[in-house]
């Protein structure tokens, strides 16, 4: 694990900033030392290679910046001040300390790529890429936050700026804090701001220079890549391959019987390529290995399972002699394949004529049909969530509030929290992005929640837990301001499988077949497996002897619900499971979840 902490301050220090460094020394290898420095206004150190990240100081100017080009940083600092984040460009995070002028800068790049967490202590800024390292500070939040878990459960991960420890926050994306005056600022130094009407007449072409552009192919080894065979990552695969010198290594994970099928487009799409492939078939032994290994990383419990596969092919590439992993996290998101994708195609039956909609369509399905089953009542009600605003109908989709969150949660627990609070925050983001389509809106909670708060966060935590370290060519500057420039109809419906088929098109690759991504069965393995369902059963029992969660509730989930729809269902189980490994952890190793009296429960085994 590496990273950076550190604090802002003019008063004596509580700790030594090694010892807040622990979290990141624990299992360092030796190419990754810790560097430390300090003056006057604080104190910072590092774990990263050197080619990983840097440490500069001079002339009372202090600096620790995971990304390239320290010496540009201080430079535009010192011409441009906190507007320095705005002419940055790649992936970065850093914290600036000036002891001349007396003031700080600590930001992240567009994307949030690396997170950096924060919490003003007295009058103390600290500063930590883990909130474990923040929280070993004598004054920084070691209380799980109830609302966190909560908003964790609602939202499958923690939306910034919360965080899993009361009173720390982290930045959102394209986000900095500026102390000055004796006062702690936050900016949003930058937002996506989408084009409404663009008329590209080859955005495949776009696509290929920005993708391009965005990809290292230095490593004298041969790239890794993970590949799951569909157009994002065969066109990633595919420009790799032509930029490297060696052949590119790529690694795919099915799961069980039926394994085979789910890899065959990985399969074919190496093949064309030419690149040294990998595959493995995991059993569900593999996920509870997995669950323990991706437990032990990340500032939050895991809600996505798919990191059982990353955590696998992070493994391999390791074991083939890798030190980075490419993966195509960040397309699904930017080109309007994400979670909230139905959002932006439900909204198309709004664009039909006013008069066929009230005068032919309703009165038919409404009035005359309104009684037929089959496929009249599959259309009314596609029409009746079409006629919903899209929050109303993002809440709708919820799992936690279909089973309905008093069914679910202990009174005591829902005290202490706002179950309005996780809608709020999407109601906010939605209305925030600067766009005015229903495809750039959900493009942008994709960018401000689900991304940098679920996908990155579980893809960084199973390339930690496999010694790698991620590389995420689709989040490149290039590629993020071109889907910005993307007319809204290549992000909704099948827009965005016909831009990238066409790129693959126009460098003479292979098409891949229409098919999804090999799916972790949690739910179906559940029900079959002994070890896998005992683990599931005394992590949900845990979080009942906590007070969180019913007793009634873990068995109804556990003995009907989960055979009634094991995927959907299988989810919530994951989720759950995940959350009080996560907790369990905290204790184990003791980075000190305090309680006060009205939390007590939640840290309680």
């Amino acid at each position: 694990m590496s990273g950076l902490c550190g604090w802002v301050s003019l008063e004596p220090p509580g700790l030594p900033i090694e010892d807040m460094a622990a979290p990141f020394t624990s299992h360092l290898a030796s190419s990754r030392p810790l560097r430390s420095a300090g003056h006057s206004l604080g104190a910072v150190a590092l774990a990263a290679r050197h080619d990983e990240a840097s440490l500069y100081h001079q002339d009372g100017l202090l600096i620790v910046h995971w990304g390239e080009r320290v010496e540009v940083l201080a430079q535009l600092w010192r011409t441009h001040g906190a507007r320095a984040c705005a002419a940055l460009s790649g992936h970065f995070a850093f914290a600036l300390l000036d002891e001349r002028r007396g003031e700080a800068l600590v930001a992240v790049d567009r994307c949030a790529t690396r997170p950096l967490f924060y919490q003003m202590a007295g009058r103390s800024l600290l500063f930590a890429s883990s909130g474990e390292a923040l929280a070993r500070h004598p004054g920084a939040g070691r209380t799980v936050d109830p609302q966190a878990l909560f908003d964790y459960l609602y939202l499958h991960a923690v939306h910034g700026p919360r965080t899993m420890f009361a009173g720390q926050r982290r930045l959102a994306p394209g986000e900095c804090l500026h102390l000055h005056g004796g006062r702690v600022e936050r900016i949003r130094y930058w937002r996506m701001r989408y084009t409404e009407h663009a008329v590209e007449p080859a955005p495949q072409t776009e696509l290929l220079d920005a993708l391009t552009c965005a990809l290292d192919c230095a490593s004298d080894a041969g790239a890794a890549l993970m590949l799951g065979g569909g157009c994002a990552g065969t066109l990633l695969a595919t420009l790799l391959q032509r930029g490297a010198g060696q052949p590119v290594h790529s690694y795919a994970v099915g799961f069980g019987v039926g394994g085979e099928r789910q890899l065959a487009g990985a399969r074919m799409a190496a093949r064309r390529i030419g690149s040294r492939h990998r595959e493995r078939l995991l059993a569900p032994d593999d996920v509870a290995d997995a669950v323990a290994a991706l437990a032990r990383q990340g500032d939050a419990p895991c809600g996505e399972p798919g990191a059982v596969a990353m955590l696998y092919a992070a493994q391999m590439a390791r074991e083939d002699g890798h030190g980075r992993l490419h993966g195509g996290f960040g397309a699904a998101q930017l080109f309007g394949c994400g979670r909230h994708a139905a959002l932006a195609r439900t909204s198309r039956y709004e664009r039909l004529p006013g008069a066929l909609r009230q005068l032919a369509i309703e009165p038919l399905l409404f009035g005359l049909g309104a009684q037929l089953p089959g496929a009249f009542e599959r259309v009314r009600a596609r029409i009746e969530q079409a006629l919903q605003p899209p929050l109303v109908r993002l809440r709708r989709r919820n799992a936690l509030l279909a089973l309905g969150a008093a069914n679910v949660f202990e009174p005591a627990f829902l005290e202490l929290v706002d179950p309005d609070a996780p809608a709020a925050r999407q109601e906010e983001t939605w209305w925030l992005a600067q766009a005015r389509s229903a495809a750039n809106r959900a493009v942008d909670l994709e960018l401000q929640g689900e991304l940098p708060c679920r996908i990155l966060p579980a893809f960084s935590a199973a390339c930690a837990a496999a010694g790698m370290q991620p590389v995420l060519p689709y989040l490149d500057d290039a590629v993020v301001a071109m889907a910005a420039r993307l007319a809204p109809h290549h992000k909704s419906g099948k827009g965005a499988r016909r831009l990238f088929v066409r790129a693959l098109g126009e460098i003479g690759a292979g098409l891949p077949a229409a098919q999804r991504a090999p799916v972790l069965p949690f739910g179906r393995w559940l029900q079959g497996d002994a070890r896998l369902r005992a683990l599931a059963y005394d992590s949900l029992s845990g979080l009942a002897r906590r007070r969180i969660l019913h007793r009634e509730f873990v068995d109804l989930l556990l003995a009907r619900r989960l055979p009634e729809d094991p995927a959907t269902h299988g989810e919530t189980v994951w989720r759950l499971m995940m959350l009080e490994q996560w907790l369990a952890r905290g204790r184990r190793d003791g980075f000190g979840l305090e309680t006060d009296r009205s939390a007590a429960a939640l840290v309680q085994a």
